[in-house]
């Protein structure tokens, strides 16, 4: 008998033809698969015995915290979860039945042939039209995401994402796949950084790499050195600001002839940023000066609706960096960011008012602090950024502490 079949979860045959699972084995997305096994009745115990895994590996699988790579491992995981040969394939495996590659499965190459057909007529039904309500509706979803945080519309991005994904990924037409490789490098991209926010730090780096590659295909510079530079906030709440400040130097150097000085200006930031939590002081200064160097004139370009920042942004980088050294000045600079701020960037104000309350407890002022911080916790908790919690009720313990609390 097969190792691992007298164990193997049941699972209809009706959930491998499925378009979400189909979805789930391409990308080997293993917490999806899992999860599936979960909802049949499956136990982690159970999934970690038809796998040779250990449970605790399981249950870090199923929440992002790892993955699965090794060949071996996910041909395990195959036949304990009794895929049919169309599904193998579509996870990278062979087939077992190597005299009918798809299995015989209901005539499946007939079926794969109209499934095609129909995907590829989907897609040429993509005009401009069609591209131009879809960047609509992710520039809805951006200004969402400033307002309510990315966990209150997740199902509206993961619906956007799979749909432009569908329609790009057998699109013909030239002009009409770069578009749509454009906007899903802008919006995957946009899913990454909510993903950072919660600490979904694989899912992000996931969705980075989406992006760049989508960004490679559509041929824009500027917004491949974005998502690259994006992606580096990873390398950052992972505990990694060397890798990360030596990306964004990366970046800039490799684009900064080729890129807008908006773009080069929130570079600068970001290797700022990178620099501060490493302690490089040096470095820190001379990015925030290059950035401010750079800032032209207004809040936005047109070619870059994924990129804000104006002045204010610029003050407000500088004390969320300066903190960090003690400098004297981070309170007035943070006081004309949150002065500056339009009230629509919900988690950003969060941000400053967190940075404002650490500059004024450094300062020997905690009642001051004080009323920053319960704001920050309350702007976080309704985004849902557990990025920004984490450090605002390190602070809040800090403040209550110098209270005598």
């Amino acid at each position: 008998m097969q190792k691992g079949v007298a164990s193997r979860i049941d699972i209809p045959a009706s959930v491998w033809d499925s378009d979400d699972t189909r979805e789930i084995l391409r990308k080997r997305d293993f917490a999806g698969l899992f999860a599936i096994a979960v909802k049949y009745g499956a136990s982690q115990v159970r999934i970690g015995a038809v796998a040779e895994l250990g449970q605790p590996a399981v249950n870090a699988i199923l929440h992002g915290k790892r993955s699965i790579a090794e060949l071996h491992v996910i041909e395990r995981v195959a036949t304990g979860f009794g895929l049919p040969d169309h599904a193998r394939m579509l996870l990278g495996l062979a087939p077992q039945d190597i005299a009918s590659p798809t299995g015989d499965h209901n005539d499946a190459h007939e079926e794969q042939t109209t499934e095609l057909i129909g995907r590829l007529d989907f897609a040429a039904t993509i005009d401009p039209i069609t591209v131009m309500i879809l960047r609509t509706d992710t520039n809805n979803l951006r200004y969402l995401d400033r307002k309510l945080g990315g966990p209150a519309i997740a199902d509206k991005m993961r619906a956007q994402i799979a749909q432009i994904e569908r329609a790009h990924r057998h699109a013909i037409r030239h002009g009409i796949r770069t578009q749509l490789a454009h906007l899903l490098a802008e919006t995957a991209s946009l899913a990454g950084w909510q993903a950072i926010n919660t600490l979904a730090l694989n899912d992000a780096w996931t969705h980075y790499e989406h992006a760049k590659a989508a960004a490679y295909e559509a041929e824009d510079p500027s917004l491949l050195a974005y998502v690259s530079g994006e992606q580096a906030y990873v390398l950052t709440e992972l505990g990694r600001p060397a890798e990360a400040t030596a990306l964004l130097q990366h970046v800039h150097a490799q684009h900064r002839d080729h890129v807008p000085r908006r773009l080069r200006t929130w570079l600068s930031a970001a290797e700022a940023d990178a620099a501060a939590i490493l302690g490089d002081e040096t470095t820190c200064r001379a990015a925030l000066d290059q950035a401010a160097a750079l800032l032209p004139e207004g809040d936005s370009d047109p070619d870059m609706p994924y990129l804000f920042i104006n002045a204010h942004h610029v003050a407000r980088w500088r004390g969320n960096c300066l903190v960090r050294f003690g400098d004297p000045d981070t309170a007035d600079d943070l006081r004309s960011a949150l002065a500056g701020m339009d009230g629509t960037h919900i988690r950003a104000e969060s941000g400053v008012r967190c940075d404002l309350g650490h500059a004024l407890l450094a300062a020997g002022d905690p009642e001051a602090a004080q009323p920053h911080i319960h704001r920050a916790q309350q702007l976080a908790t309704m985004t849902g950024s557990r990025r920004q919690r984490r450090r605002i009720d390190e602070l809040s313990k800090a403040v209550n502490r110098a209270l005598g609390r």
